[in-house]
């Protein structure tokens, strides 16, 4: 099935919602406004749309192979992984120093979608090679910054992030490689790690692996981990490449999804130690690493409304297409495209609505990331990193949450086809679901909102979003229309239950944690739930504005119902959610053990 990529909703919430000029006005990106937007995103458009989406199916059939430590990606990704470097998109976002184009997130968010919609699986190695391109240059050597940054930019090289182990998944106080210091400064590199994305294939010439590892004499747990360049090849002193160094790929795992990605297990120090080159201090790696993490959980938030865009598009083509029953209206005396029936309607609407709104909420979070990197007042860039923060585990973990609910609904929507792997319906299911697991699952990104972004600041953050959203709500009751007015009740409804949980966290997270814990994933599906409503709703006053001027009168039409739908179908979910967080913590966790 084609794949369209929705350049017009993208560029809406560019233009609209995330404001492209006020970002342009950022010194760097005097360059980036929404004309230079426009072109980006069409260029994008043809590339994943005629080169990458084509791909897709073929790897969840084809996927890559491993034998004897070689690693073969699918037919025709090396050809296409050329022409996504030949194109300039690795280094869309990064600095023109090292060879980018230095766009903003803002502009790169959008192109991230594309690509994962286009082919998940593809778009995970520019995806990790993109974070290995933050550690560097946040911590990275002005020697090491000048050996691998121009190189990982051009996408000539890819990189990796090499955390988990067979006995340490998401606590990394258990990671036991160990790496020993040289006399030449460099470090020998001992351990095995798992579940490395892409941490083998034949798509570019070296891969640059960042590795977690403990040196000799460290402290225990988190505080004794520090973070290491290793090179699949070693690197000359004229950039060219040398001998393989001691880090070989040992397996690759067997998925339900994303298969066409290779998922390695790889084994450093077999033959007298891997050599590795320390990124930053001692002792301070998991603090370097979360750059790359917190760009990747971004960037999974990114690929849960990929995904979702996908299953949407393909749907939405299937219930156009396939004739089954007469409709309960009697408007067709005969059997009509099963899109007619309300009950279809609903599942393509609950699809469209909560993509767009999740979308939205991307697209404003990568303008304040923007704002908070970039601009020269310092009040502007603290109040935009602290927005930024709040919205990190909302994209990551609303947008992949969603995504699960939204393929599966793709799957209902073409009915027994569904279940039949030759509709490509299924490969959308199959691979959404990794996405609430890896860079930190739905409870992680939820205990990160309630303990760092809502108790540590006594619920400041949140509550100053709320403020936000509360001026929203007071522009859509005062705009006339009975949609806006109906956004705006749902909107306030769900703004007082969410300020009634983030009193129940403030109050509880430290002398009843286990209370307040036991609600954290419905705490974050509640406040995704809001933001990305209150997306919409904004975007619904700004829709009526365009209609009242007479802009493209369907595409506004249509924002406006999909705001009211959301408002009225998905926004309502917020109070009950409410309850079960501060009314319901007992029956979570009162149950005795040996009950289970």
């Amino acid at each position: 099935m084609s794949y369209t990529a929705p350049v017009k909703d993208m560029l809406f919430n560019i233009e609209h919602l995330a404001h492209i000029e006020q970002v342009a006005q950022i010194p760097g990106f005097e360059d980036a406004g929404l004309e230079t937007a426009a072109a980006v995103l069409e260029e994008c458009a043809k590339f994943t749309e005629g080169v990458l989406a084509p791909l897709n199916f073929e790897g969840d059939k084809n996927p890559s192979s491993w034998k004897d430590g070689v690693v073969t990606a699918t037919p025709g990704f090396k050809e296409a992984f050329q022409q996504l470097t030949e194109g300039g998109w690795q280094g869309l976002q990064h600095p023109a120093d090292f060879g980018g184009q230095g766009l903003p997130k803002t502009i790169g968010a959008a192109c991230m979608e594309m690509l994962n919609s286009a082919n998940m699986s593809f778009a995970l190695c520019p995806l990790l090679t993109d974070g290995a391109i933050e550690a560097l240059l946040t911590a990275g050597s002005d020697e090491l910054k000048a050996i691998y940054l121009e190189k990982l930019i051009s996408g000539q090289w890819t990189g990796t992030m090499n955390l988990t182990e067979p006995q340490a998944g998401s606590d990394l106080a258990l990671v036991r490689t160990k790496a020993e210091p040289q006399p030449d400064g460099t470090y020998r590199i001992f351990g095995t790690k798992i579940y490395i994305t892409w941490g083998e294939h034949d798509m570019a010439e070296n891969i640059v692996h960042l590795v977690l590892a403990r040196v000799a004499g460290a402290p225990e747990g988190v505080k004794g981990i520090s973070l290491f360049v290793v090179p699949k090849f070693m690197v000359n002193q004229d950039g060219s490449l040398g001998a393989r160094n001691d880090v070989h790929c040992v397996s690759i795992e067997h998925k339900m999804g994303i298969k066409a990605s290779p998922t390695a297990v790889l084994q450093f120090g077999d033959h007298g130690g891997a050599v590795g080159y320390l990124v930053g201090q001692e002792n301070r790696g998991l603090e370097y690493m979360f750059i790359m993490m917190n760009a990747a959980r971004y960037g999974v938030g990114i690929q849960g409304i990929a995904i979702a865009e996908r299953a949407y598009q393909k749907a939405v083509q299937y219930a156009k297409d396939r004739v089954q029953s007469r409709p309960v209206d009697g408007s067709i005396n005969a059997s009509a495209a099963i899109i007619h029936h309300p009950d279809v309607k609903r599942m393509l609407m609950t699809m469209r609505a909560t993509t767009e709104g999740c979308r939205a909420m991307a697209s404003t979070a990568a303008a304040a990331f923007d704002a908070a990197h970039h601009h020269p007042d310092a009040q502007v860039r603290k109040d935009n990193a602290t927005f930024y923060e709040f919205m990190v585990p909302l994209v990551k973990g609303y947008s992949t949450e969603m995504s699960l609910e939204i393929t599966s609904l793709g799957v209902q929507v073409h009915g027994g086809m569904g279940f039949i792997e030759e509709t490509g319906a299924a490969q959308y299911y199959r691979d959404a679901k990794i996405l609430t697991i890896y860079e930190g699952t739905t409870a992680i990104q939820a205990n990160d909102l309630v303990g760092r972004k809502t108790a540590r600041d006594g619920g400041q953050s949140a509550r100053a979003i709320a403020a936000q959203i509360e001026k929203t709500e007071a522009e859509l009751a005062t705009s006339g229309t009975p949609a806006a007015q109906a956004v705006a009740r749902r909107l306030a409804t769900a703004r007082h239950a969410f300020l009634d949980v983030v009193d129940f966290v403030c109050s509880g997270a430290k002398g009843s944690p286990n209370a307040v814990y036991a609600g954290s994933v419905p705490y974050l599906m509640l406040t995704g739930n809001l933001v990305a409503g209150w997306q919409l709703g904004r975007a619904l006053l700004v829709a009526q504005e365009l209609l009242h001027k007479g802009q493209d009168e369907a595409f506004m039409r249509a924002k406006i119902t999909t705001a009211q739908f959301y408002a009225e179908h998905i926004l309502v979910k917020a109070p009950g959610l409410r309850d079960s967080i501060v009314e319901g913590a007992a029956s979570v966790t009162e149950l005795a053990l040996e009950s289970f």
